[in-house]
């Protein structure tokens, strides 16, 4: 299952597993929103798209091109968020992708089933990022039909991984197989899909299931021994208490008390989701993915994800697999 839809690489952050150093470069705190600007280097000439607010959650980049696309997201951070240092490497990579196409973008921010409301009736050409769609995931929008009838999913971005989090130095009785955590007591985010063998077994009763409404109530109860494990991605968990409300000290004891399980229980690229809505969804397709597929060869597209993380002070790690 790990790794699952990789082609050739895993963008895995594993230093999210293994250490509490994902703590934003708080002198990086005061420029969060000083600047949107997406800047880089593609076809030996230099790009550098300018970014507004123009209504509430709402940005437009690269303002006055002839083309015009909108897209919908979610505040899923570290991957993304309005307010966070640059709007996240997907956001620059997104702006990135389409501002060479010569798009006017216009990008909002959104409840995540808005986001997908959005997307699948047409109001957005793009929501992003999205997971892998299984064909028989049902749509939410649309009774008795699939995701799959509204939406198409572009060539493969680097993602993260899913794994189990624990509290540091305690064991557990995973060893990469469900089975062994028969009633244990699980911390899950409301709402969220993790994998489909978990949440298969999670309907069926088989863990002591703990809802929480986010990543951070739910390594709150982890913390206070009210669950024995969570499960999510690592790097939006550690965000969730890096950037909370908390002392500096509880967050610092937090984050050095918390760690991954092994092995990860799943791998899961990103996507964009195209609506089929749209009469020329085909060619916005086919242009992203070419676009896509550029910047990952050469070599552009880690270069600003790269770039992103270490202007921001985001302690990622890069994992490729063979």
């Amino acid at each position: 299952m790990i790794r699952k839809h990789c082609r050739y690489y895993c963008f895995v952050i594993l230093g999210l597993l293994l250490s509490s150093a994902f703590l934003p470069n708080m002198s990086q705190a005061s420029d969060f929103n000083n600047s949107l600007k997406v800047e880089f280097n593609f076809r030996g000439r230099l790009f550098s798209i300018m970014g507004e607010k123009t209504a509430a959650h709402t940005y437009v980049f690269n303002k006055g091109a002839i083309k015009k696309i909108n897209i919908t997201t979610l505040n899923w951070e570290p991957y993304i968020g309005e307010t966070i240092c640059k709007q996240g490497w997907i956001q620059q990579l997104t702006v990135a992708f389409l501002a060479v196409q010569g798009y006017e973008i216009t990008s909002t921010f959104l409840p995540w089933a808005r986001t997908i409301r959005m997307a699948e009736t047409g109001l957005a050409d793009i929501l992003y990022p999205e997971y892998f769609i299984e064909p028989t995931a049902p749509s939410d929008v649309h009774k008795g039909t699939k995701r799959v009838e509204h939406l198409a999913l572009s060539r493969e971005l680097p993602g993260g991984p899913i794994v189990f989090m624990k509290r540091k130095g305690e064991g557990d009785q995973y060893k990469g197989n469900f089975l062994n955590l028969k009633n244990e007591k699980i911390g899950v985010v409301r709402g969220y899909q993790n994998t489909p063998e978990f949440d298969a077994l999670m309907d069926m009763g088989f863990f002591d299931i703990s809802q929480s409404v986010n990543d951070f109530m739910n390594t709150i109860k982890l913390i206070n021994n009210r669950t024995s494990l969570i499960i999510g991605d690592p790097a939006v968990i550690r965000f969730s208490i890096a950037n909370s409300m908390l002392s500096q000290k509880e967050k610092t004891r937090i984050l050095q008390n918390i760690e991954g399980v092994k092995p990860v229980i799943q791998y899961n690229n990103l996507y964009y989701a195209i609506s089929k809505k749209k009469p020329h969804w085909k060619n916005t397709l086919k242009s992203l993915n070419a676009a896509m597929e550029e910047f990952e060869k050469s070599g552009l597209m880690f270069d600003i994800i790269n770039t992103v993380n270490k202007t921001c002070g985001y302690h990622m790690d890069e994992v490729f697999a063979p």
